[in-house]
């Protein structure tokens, strides 16, 4: 059986004006400024302090791996051009402090383990927002050609109220979407109004993990906004986590598609899309790094620069009618 006609008008031609212009022009500009990236707790952490242990000494914290690899990642440079960018820095800056070489940034940034995303600035629950993208990856030495080029999936969980990245996870590509989701959920320190994601994530384990979340002394389980495939039928004895799947499959049905993106809520999904333009135009829309692990570390850095632009400062548009 087809799918029918979706009567919908993809592209409409609404204009939005910035309120905020003058904020917002300011934020821009300090996006740029070096030193947002290179602060002052950045240098007073930079080298590292002897163990006492025999053999050698590390010379640089992670406080100062992670600084130059972001360093690198906001100007867009290659590892040895963040090498030699943060040399003249420090000595126009006069500060004597040790500068990785290209072979330490890229051996440490493997090495940094599981890093997180800054916590989110919530004093209650928030709007997680669940969705994935493709990102280019370095093919090694397989030598495959262009056309069977190497890629990964980004996973992102956003919080719909500010825009923030709350959890970051790299897989491959054959992972499904929705598999991802129990690791994201558990970098979510705050507790959850309400979970959207697209038809892809229509799988237990999604609801299951959410259920699991709201398992926390003090947190509610959260309203799951995930619309389920047209030929979805209704679960005859759903688990507690299934039964929300079944009162949106019946208010599906009853309302229709878009009357229920509407009022349920779920027409705020589309912020994790333009989080997902945000990284791809503003970190890249590929990853330098060859290993699992520093492609993994490099995400999560580059989404901590992401969250520290939008603290700087977001547009507030309006529709122009």
């Amino acid at each position: 059986m087809k799918y029918p006609i979706r009567r919908q008008q993809k592209h409409t031609q609404k204009r939005y004006r910035v309120r905020n212009w003058r904020e917002y022009d300011r934020a821009l500009q300090r996006r740029g400024d070096l030193t947002l990236w290179f602060s002052p707790a950045a240098i007073e952490g930079w080298k590292a302090r002897s163990t006492g242990r025999p053999g050698g000494q590390r010379v640089y914290t992670r406080a100062a791996i992670e600084a130059a690899l972001s360093v690198r990642l906001v100007y867009g440079l290659a590892l040895r051009q963040a090498e030699g960018f943060l040399r003249p820095v420090c000595r126009m800056l006069e500060l004597e402090i040790p500068i990785p070489d290209h072979s330490t940034l890229s051996r440490r940034a493997a090495a940094l383990g599981k890093l997180r995303v800054r916590a989110l600035d919530a004093s209650g629950p928030i709007h997680l927002l669940i969705d994935s993208t493709g990102l280019r990856a370095h093919a090694g030495n397989s030598g495959l050609p262009p056309r069977n080029r190497g890629w990964r999936k980004l996973h992102l969980a956003v919080d719909a109220a500010t825009g923030d990245v709350a959890a970051v996870e790299i897989t491959g590509r054959r992972v499904h979407d929705s598999r991802p989701v129990p690791q994201l959920l558990k970098q979510v320190d705050a507790g959850l109004v309400t979970l959207s994601a697209d038809g892809a994530y229509d799988k237990e384990c999604v609801y299951e993990a959410a259920a699991s979340h709201a398992a926390s002394p003090g947190r509610t389980v959260p309203q799951i906004l995930i619309p389920p495939c047209r030929p979805a039928q209704l679960i005859a004895t759903p688990s507690a986590a299934m039964r929300q799947r079944n009162r949106n499959l019946r208010s599906i049905r009853k309302r229709g598609r878009r009357r229920w993106h509407r009022e349920s809520g779920y027409s705020r999904r589309s912020l994790v899309e333009t989080a997902m333009f945000r990284f791809k135009h503003i970190v890249g829309r590929g990853l330098r790094a060859r290993s699992m692990a520093g492609q993994q570390a490099e995400a999560v850095l580059g989404c901590r620069i992401l969250n520290q632009m939008t603290a700087l400062g977001m547009p507030d548009s309006v529709v122009v009618e």
